[in-house]
Protein backbone atom coordinates (compact mmCIF):
# COMPACT_ATOMS: atom_id res chain seq x y z
CA UNK A 1 0.00 0.00 0.00
CA UNK A 2 1.43 3.33 -1.41
CA UNK A 3 1.37 6.56 1.17
CA UNK A 4 2.60 5.40 4.54
CA UNK A 5 4.49 2.14 3.54
CA UNK A 6 7.79 1.66 1.42
CA UNK A 7 6.78 1.76 -2.09
CA UNK A 8 7.99 -0.69 -4.34
CA UNK A 9 11.33 0.19 -6.52
CA UNK A 10 9.30 -0.50 -10.11
CA UNK A 11 7.64 3.20 -9.10
CA UNK A 12 11.17 4.73 -8.03
CA UNK A 13 12.94 7.04 -10.08
CA UNK A 14 10.02 8.29 -12.20
CA UNK A 15 10.43 11.40 -14.39
CA UNK A 16 10.03 14.19 -12.52
CA UNK A 17 8.15 16.66 -14.82
CA UNK A 18 8.67 20.70 -14.66
CA UNK A 19 5.27 22.20 -14.72
CA UNK A 20 3.79 25.58 -14.71
CA UNK A 21 2.74 28.11 -11.72
CA UNK A 22 -0.57 26.68 -9.88
CA UNK A 23 -3.45 28.31 -10.10
CA UNK A 24 -5.52 29.77 -6.81
CA UNK A 25 -2.35 31.06 -5.54
CA UNK A 26 -2.97 34.18 -3.49
CA UNK A 27 -0.55 36.81 -4.72
CA UNK A 28 2.08 39.01 -2.47
CA UNK A 29 3.21 35.91 -0.18
CA UNK A 30 6.45 36.07 1.64
CA UNK A 31 8.54 32.87 0.59
CA UNK A 32 10.19 31.66 3.66
CA UNK A 33 13.72 29.75 3.67
CA UNK A 34 13.69 26.36 3.35
CA UNK A 35 14.21 24.74 7.22
CA UNK A 36 15.04 20.84 7.02
CA UNK A 37 17.84 19.54 9.38
CA UNK A 38 20.70 17.12 7.15
CA UNK A 39 20.21 13.92 7.48
CA UNK A 40 21.14 10.55 5.54
CA UNK A 41 18.71 9.38 3.20
CA UNK A 42 17.84 6.54 4.68
CA UNK A 43 16.94 8.68 7.78
CA UNK A 44 14.77 10.48 5.80
CA UNK A 45 13.20 7.67 4.68
CA UNK A 46 12.27 6.60 8.03
CA UNK A 47 11.03 9.94 9.52
CA UNK A 48 8.62 10.17 6.79
CA UNK A 49 7.09 6.73 7.12
CA UNK A 50 4.57 7.22 10.15
CA UNK A 51 4.20 3.58 10.43
CA UNK A 52 7.28 3.10 11.35
CA UNK A 53 6.89 5.28 14.71
CA UNK A 54 3.94 3.90 16.20
CA UNK A 55 4.22 1.60 19.45
CA UNK A 56 1.22 -0.20 19.45
CA UNK A 57 1.42 -2.11 15.96
CA UNK A 58 4.56 -2.65 13.49
CA UNK A 59 4.48 -0.60 10.09
CA UNK A 60 1.90 -3.17 7.87
CA UNK A 61 -0.52 -4.07 10.63
CA UNK A 62 -0.82 -0.25 11.49
CA UNK A 63 -2.20 0.53 8.28
CA UNK A 64 -4.08 -2.54 7.84
CA UNK A 65 -6.08 -1.42 11.59
CA UNK A 66 -5.95 2.11 9.56
CA UNK A 67 -8.16 1.40 6.72
CA UNK A 68 -10.48 -1.25 9.00
CA UNK A 69 -11.16 1.35 11.33
CA UNK A 70 -11.90 4.17 9.33
CA UNK A 71 -13.91 2.37 6.48
CA UNK A 72 -15.78 0.58 9.35
CA UNK A 73 -16.34 3.80 11.11
CA UNK A 74 -17.75 5.37 7.14
CA UNK A 75 -20.26 2.69 7.00
CA UNK A 76 -21.90 2.91 10.46
CA UNK A 77 -21.72 6.76 9.66
CA UNK A 78 -23.55 5.90 6.57
CA UNK A 79 -26.11 4.25 7.73
CA UNK A 80 -27.18 5.89 10.99
CA UNK A 81 -27.60 9.79 9.68
CA UNK A 82 -29.15 11.97 7.39
CA UNK A 83 -26.46 11.85 4.14
CA UNK A 84 -26.21 13.27 0.87
CA UNK A 85 -22.85 11.01 -0.75
CA UNK A 86 -21.10 11.28 -4.02
CA UNK A 87 -22.01 15.07 -4.68
CA UNK A 88 -20.18 16.04 -7.84
CA UNK A 89 -18.05 19.26 -7.34
CA UNK A 90 -16.34 18.79 -11.14
CA UNK A 91 -16.41 16.49 -14.09
CA UNK A 92 -13.47 14.06 -12.46
CA UNK A 93 -14.63 10.70 -11.07
CA UNK A 94 -12.80 11.44 -7.83
CA UNK A 95 -14.10 14.94 -7.94
CA UNK A 96 -17.09 14.42 -4.89
CA UNK A 97 -18.53 15.77 -1.80
CA UNK A 98 -19.92 13.12 0.94
CA UNK A 99 -22.38 15.35 3.30
CA UNK A 100 -23.08 14.47 6.58
CA UNK A 101 -26.48 16.96 7.83
CA UNK A 102 -26.96 17.90 11.37
CA UNK A 103 -29.01 15.46 13.41
CA UNK A 104 -31.34 18.31 13.93
CA UNK A 105 -30.79 21.16 11.69
CA UNK A 106 -31.71 24.76 11.83
CA UNK A 107 -32.11 27.33 9.66
CA UNK A 108 -28.40 27.36 8.65
CA UNK A 109 -25.41 25.37 10.32
CA UNK A 110 -21.55 25.24 10.33
CA UNK A 111 -20.09 22.74 8.75
CA UNK A 112 -16.65 20.76 8.82
CA UNK A 113 -14.75 19.87 6.15
CA UNK A 114 -12.94 17.12 6.03
CA UNK A 115 -9.66 16.18 3.60
CA UNK A 116 -8.27 12.87 3.62
CA UNK A 117 -4.56 12.03 4.54
CA UNK A 118 -2.94 8.52 2.61
CA UNK A 119 -0.01 10.71 1.44
CA UNK A 120 -1.36 12.08 -1.59
CA UNK A 121 -1.90 8.76 -2.91
CA UNK A 122 -4.14 6.45 -1.06
CA UNK A 123 -7.60 6.49 0.98
CA UNK A 124 -10.87 8.27 -0.42
CA UNK A 125 -13.94 10.01 1.30
CA UNK A 126 -15.01 7.06 1.32
CA UNK A 127 -13.00 6.41 3.99
CA UNK A 128 -13.39 9.74 5.23
CA UNK A 129 -17.13 9.65 7.26
CA UNK A 130 -16.06 8.23 10.76
CA UNK A 131 -15.81 11.35 12.59
CA UNK A 132 -19.40 12.32 11.58
CA UNK A 133 -21.49 10.89 14.44
CA UNK A 134 -20.14 12.93 17.16
CA UNK A 135 -20.81 16.31 15.32
CA UNK A 136 -23.96 15.94 13.50
CA UNK A 137 -25.55 15.00 17.05
CA UNK A 138 -23.99 18.31 18.03
CA UNK A 139 -25.75 20.71 14.71
CA UNK A 140 -22.60 20.46 12.66
CA UNK A 141 -22.86 19.58 9.18
CA UNK A 142 -18.82 17.26 7.81
CA UNK A 143 -18.11 17.52 4.41
CA UNK A 144 -16.10 14.57 2.96
CA UNK A 145 -14.09 15.72 0.18
CA UNK A 146 -12.78 13.65 -2.52
CA UNK A 147 -10.05 14.85 -4.68
CA UNK A 148 -7.19 12.75 -7.94
CA UNK A 149 -4.91 11.25 -5.89
CA UNK A 150 -1.62 10.17 -7.66
CA UNK A 151 0.04 8.91 -10.14
CA UNK A 152 -3.50 10.54 -11.39
CA UNK A 153 -3.50 13.44 -9.28
CA UNK A 154 -0.24 16.05 -9.40
CA UNK A 155 -0.49 17.93 -6.64
CA UNK A 156 -0.90 21.02 -8.30
CA UNK A 157 -3.78 19.28 -9.30
CA UNK A 158 -5.11 18.16 -5.42
CA UNK A 159 -4.76 21.43 -4.19
CA UNK A 160 -6.85 22.92 -6.99
CA UNK A 161 -9.44 20.52 -6.11
CA UNK A 162 -9.47 21.20 -2.84
CA UNK A 163 -9.84 24.67 -3.61
CA UNK A 164 -13.15 24.26 -5.84
CA UNK A 165 -14.56 22.25 -3.44
CA UNK A 166 -14.57 24.50 -0.94
CA UNK A 167 -16.39 27.08 -3.67
CA UNK A 168 -18.51 24.40 -4.95
CA UNK A 169 -19.86 24.24 -1.59
CA UNK A 170 -19.82 27.67 -0.97
CA UNK A 171 -22.19 28.51 -4.19
CA UNK A 172 -24.76 25.63 -3.69
CA UNK A 173 -25.39 25.50 0.04
CA UNK A 174 -26.37 28.81 1.24
CA UNK A 175 -27.51 27.15 4.70
CA UNK A 176 -23.86 26.40 5.21
CA UNK A 177 -22.98 29.41 8.00
CA UNK A 178 -19.21 29.11 8.76
CA UNK A 179 -16.40 26.56 7.40
CA UNK A 180 -14.08 24.79 9.20
CA UNK A 181 -11.59 23.05 7.68
CA UNK A 182 -10.26 19.64 8.91
CA UNK A 183 -7.25 17.73 7.53
CA UNK A 184 -5.23 14.89 8.39
CA UNK A 185 -1.42 14.28 7.42
CA UNK A 186 -1.57 14.85 3.48
CA UNK A 187 -5.31 16.12 3.87
CA UNK A 188 -3.78 18.69 6.96
CA UNK A 189 -1.34 20.12 3.97
CA UNK A 190 -4.33 20.36 1.56
CA UNK A 191 -6.29 22.05 4.18
CA UNK A 192 -2.95 24.56 5.25
CA UNK A 193 -3.25 25.53 0.93
CA UNK A 194 -6.60 26.31 1.66
CA UNK A 195 -5.50 28.74 3.22
CA UNK A 196 -3.26 30.42 0.96
CA UNK A 197 -5.73 30.90 -1.60
CA UNK A 198 -6.55 34.20 -3.83
CA UNK A 199 -10.09 33.08 -3.98
CA UNK A 200 -11.00 36.41 -6.55
CA UNK A 201 -10.31 33.76 -9.01
CA UNK A 202 -13.19 31.43 -7.79
CA UNK A 203 -15.36 34.87 -7.41
CA UNK A 204 -16.63 33.35 -4.20
CA UNK A 205 -14.73 33.65 -0.45
CA UNK A 206 -15.73 31.11 1.94
CA UNK A 207 -16.33 31.95 5.60
CA UNK A 208 -13.46 30.08 7.02
CA UNK A 209 -13.90 30.11 10.88
CA UNK A 210 -11.30 27.61 11.65
CA UNK A 211 -8.51 25.07 10.37
CA UNK A 212 -7.57 21.97 12.54
CA UNK A 213 -4.41 20.66 10.49
CA UNK A 214 -3.57 17.25 11.95
CA UNK A 215 -0.43 15.28 12.10
CA UNK A 216 0.82 17.00 8.74
CA UNK A 217 3.56 18.50 5.93
CA UNK A 218 3.94 21.98 5.35
CA UNK A 219 7.28 22.03 3.40
CA UNK A 220 7.17 18.86 0.65
CA UNK A 221 11.15 19.83 0.05
CA UNK A 222 12.25 17.10 2.24
CA UNK A 223 10.38 13.99 0.73
CA UNK A 224 11.04 14.68 -3.15
CA UNK A 225 13.95 12.23 -2.46
CA UNK A 226 12.09 9.54 -0.41
CA UNK A 227 9.92 6.61 -1.41
CA UNK A 228 7.09 9.26 -0.68
CA UNK A 229 7.74 10.94 -4.70
CA UNK A 230 7.77 7.95 -6.31
CA UNK A 231 4.07 7.95 -6.78
CA UNK A 232 3.95 12.11 -6.85
CA UNK A 233 6.58 12.49 -9.36
CA UNK A 234 6.86 16.39 -7.64
CA UNK A 235 10.09 18.78 -9.33
CA UNK A 236 11.46 21.00 -6.86
CA UNK A 237 9.95 23.49 -8.13
CA UNK A 238 6.20 22.19 -7.28
CA UNK A 239 7.46 21.20 -3.99
CA UNK A 240 8.05 25.07 -3.03
CA UNK A 241 4.87 26.14 -4.67
CA UNK A 242 2.82 24.18 -3.08
CA UNK A 243 4.75 23.93 0.93
CA UNK A 244 2.46 26.17 3.31
CA UNK A 245 5.40 26.66 5.27
CA UNK A 246 6.90 28.97 2.33
CA UNK A 247 3.32 30.66 1.90
CA UNK A 248 2.62 33.75 4.48
CA UNK A 249 -0.67 35.46 3.76
CA UNK A 250 -2.99 37.80 5.11
CA UNK A 251 -5.49 35.73 6.57
CA UNK A 252 -9.06 35.94 5.36
CA UNK A 253 -11.11 36.28 7.43
CA UNK A 254 -8.90 38.06 10.14
CA UNK A 255 -10.97 36.10 12.50
CA UNK A 256 -10.27 32.50 11.45
CA UNK A 257 -8.30 30.38 14.51
CA UNK A 258 -5.53 27.77 13.10
CA UNK A 259 -5.42 24.95 15.05
CA UNK A 260 -2.16 22.62 14.56
CA UNK A 261 -2.30 19.24 15.68
CA UNK A 262 0.28 16.52 16.39
CA UNK A 263 0.66 13.00 18.15
CA UNK A 264 2.92 12.31 20.32
CA UNK A 265 3.80 9.09 18.45
CA UNK A 266 4.21 10.93 14.90
CA UNK A 267 7.78 10.80 13.65
CA UNK A 268 10.50 13.42 14.74
CA UNK A 269 9.78 14.95 11.55
CA UNK A 270 6.05 15.23 11.52
CA UNK A 271 6.38 16.92 15.05
CA UNK A 272 9.17 19.60 13.68
CA UNK A 273 7.13 20.61 10.84
CA UNK A 274 3.93 20.77 13.18
CA UNK A 275 5.86 22.40 15.57
CA UNK A 276 7.09 25.02 13.06
CA UNK A 277 3.80 25.71 11.52
CA UNK A 278 2.73 27.14 14.41
CA UNK A 279 2.52 30.69 16.68
CA UNK A 280 2.05 29.14 20.34
CA UNK A 281 2.60 25.74 21.22
CA UNK A 282 0.38 23.98 23.61
CA UNK A 283 1.25 20.42 25.13
CA UNK A 284 -2.34 19.35 26.19
CA UNK A 285 -1.63 16.02 27.97
CA UNK A 286 -4.63 13.59 27.76
CA UNK A 287 -4.10 12.10 31.06
CA UNK A 288 -3.36 14.87 33.83
CA UNK A 289 -4.63 18.10 31.63
CA UNK A 290 -0.73 19.75 32.01
CA UNK A 291 -0.61 22.49 29.43
CA UNK A 292 2.74 24.27 28.76
CA UNK A 293 4.00 26.77 26.34
CA UNK A 294 6.72 27.24 24.00
CA UNK A 295 8.21 30.91 21.91
CA UNK A 296 7.51 31.26 18.22
CA UNK A 297 9.33 30.56 15.62
CA UNK A 298 10.32 32.52 12.87
CA UNK A 299 7.34 31.05 10.42
CA UNK A 300 4.81 31.70 13.67
CA UNK A 301 5.62 34.90 13.54
CA UNK A 302 5.04 35.67 10.34
CA UNK A 303 1.69 34.44 10.91
CA UNK A 304 1.04 36.56 13.56
CA UNK A 305 2.37 39.59 11.58
CA UNK A 306 -0.06 38.62 9.05
CA UNK A 307 -3.14 38.23 11.47
CA UNK A 308 -4.01 34.40 11.82
CA UNK A 309 -4.16 32.77 15.21
CA UNK A 310 -2.36 29.66 15.63
CA UNK A 311 -2.11 27.01 18.29
CA UNK A 312 -0.32 24.05 18.49
CA UNK A 313 -2.40 21.00 20.29
CA UNK A 314 -0.06 17.50 21.43
CA UNK A 315 -1.91 14.81 22.13
CA UNK A 316 -0.11 12.53 24.22
CA UNK A 317 -0.76 8.63 24.04
CA UNK A 318 -1.40 8.36 20.72
CA UNK A 319 -0.14 7.93 17.38
CA UNK A 320 -0.30 9.30 13.20
CA UNK A 321 -3.37 6.60 13.09
CA UNK A 322 -5.39 7.07 16.02
CA UNK A 323 -4.95 10.35 16.23
CA UNK A 324 -7.49 11.35 13.97
CA UNK A 325 -9.34 7.40 14.42
CA UNK A 326 -10.38 9.09 17.59
CA UNK A 327 -11.94 11.62 16.16
CA UNK A 328 -15.38 9.32 16.18
CA UNK A 329 -15.77 9.21 20.36
CA UNK A 330 -17.94 11.63 21.40
CA UNK A 331 -15.15 12.40 24.46
CA UNK A 332 -12.07 12.25 22.69
CA UNK A 333 -10.17 15.44 23.48
CA UNK A 334 -9.70 16.74 19.49
CA UNK A 335 -13.50 16.59 18.92
CA UNK A 336 -14.28 18.40 22.23
CA UNK A 337 -11.59 21.09 21.35
CA UNK A 338 -13.21 21.10 17.22
CA UNK A 339 -16.90 21.92 18.90
CA UNK A 340 -15.54 24.09 21.62
CA UNK A 341 -13.82 26.36 18.59
CA UNK A 342 -16.81 25.95 16.71
CA UNK A 343 -19.04 27.07 19.46
CA UNK A 344 -16.39 30.32 19.83
CA UNK A 345 -17.74 31.75 16.62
Amino acid sequence: MGGWRDMSAEVRRRGRAERGSAPGRRPGVLALPRRCPAASPQALEDHYSPSRWSPRLDRDAIIDAHLAVTAAGTERARASGQTLLHVPYGDGDREKLDIYFPTEPSEAFPALVYIHGGYWQCLSKDDSGFAAPPLVSQGVAVVAVGYDIAPKGHMDTMVLQVRRSLAFLVQHYPRIRGIYLCGHSAGAHLAAMVLSTDWTEFQVVPDIKGAVLVSGLYDLEPILHTYVNDALSMSREEAQRNSPMRLVTPAVPPACEVLVAVAQHDSPEFRRQSQEYSQVSTRWWQDHGQVSTSQPQEYSQALRAAGWSVSVLDLAGVDHFDVIERLSEDSYVLTQVILNMISRA
